[in-house]
């Protein structure tokens, strides 16, 4: 039987991979043979979640910690990571924040917090790996993870700062599949509904937003683990290939209404 998702001697970087969806996607691709490269600002979290890794899927895996809204050291983390393997296939850029306040009272540092952590980095990230791995190599997929909050607006939780940022996040993935398509490189976008996080996990626990979520969403529920790996998984793969620049919302319904 053939394996469509076979990832063995690939080699991706996840950034936002100390806990959470990070981990979870990373995990996916391990268990289709991929190594991985756990990346975050905190090194002891990122050498534990490689470790769990390597234990469970028998695959290399690494953590290289790096601030993504730092330039220097984002080159630097991928510079790390061509000396050990030599390559990178994938990117996921998943690191990021989401910052709720009230527009007319929000400040200019908590609106440039958004831009500069989920579109800036996000930019530094894609820049160095197709520099440095991708374009050179003629081969690569990065998935840069967005939001359903990307896509349209919301009147419960005010985060206007955080729907620039990843609208940003999905048109500059367009502009990014449509400038390196031609160098063998697919830049595609996920925009995940209401998942546990460690940050969301006291918001969506609450009865006001339960209420919410039933009337806004389709499905009436929340995402559940491993809801969004597959997902990863598929645009990861070869059997992508001729998937590139699309913008997939794993919300469960909610953007369609």
């Amino acid at each position: 039987m053939k394996n469509y998702f076979d990832l063995t001697g690939n080699v991706a970087i996840v950034t936002g991979c100390s806990t959470g969806l990070g981990v979870q996607m990373a995990k996916a691709l391990a268990s289709q043979g991929c190594k991985i490269v756990a990346v975050a600002r905190r090194q002891n979290l990122i050498d534990e979640v490689a470790a769990e890794i390597t234990k469970e899927y028998g695959v290399e895996a690494i953590g290289v910690a790096a601030d993504i809204t730092d330039t220097d050291a984002v080159n630097a983390a991928v510079d790390t990571v061509m000396a050990k393997f030599g390559r990178v296939d994938i990117l996921i850029n998943n690191a990021g924040t989401g910052g709720v306040e009230p527009a007319e009272e929000m400040s200019d540092e908590t609106f440039f917090r958004e831009v500069n952590i989920d579109l800036i980095g996000t930019f530094k990230f894609a820049r160095a790996v197709a520099k440095k791995a991708m374009i050179p190599a003629g081969y690569g997929r990065i998935i840069n993870i967005a939001s359903m909050y990307g896509l349209v607006g919301n009147k419960i939780a005010p985060s206007s700062a955080y729907h620039a940022a990843k609208g940003g996040v999905v048109n500059y993935t367009r502009a990014l599949a449509a400038e390196w398509g031609q160098k063998g490189i697919n830049v595609k976008a996920i925009c995940p509904g209401y998942f546990y996080t460690p940050l969301t996990v006291d918001t969506l626990n609450s009865d006001f937003f339960k209420a919410y979520a039933n009337t806004m969403i389709p499905l009436s529920r929340y995402g559940n683990e491993g809801e969004l790996d597959t997902a990863a998984l598929f645009l990861s793969s070869r059997c992508s290939s001729y998937v590139n620049g699309v913008i997939i919302p794993v919300d469960g319904g909610y953007t369609c209404m």
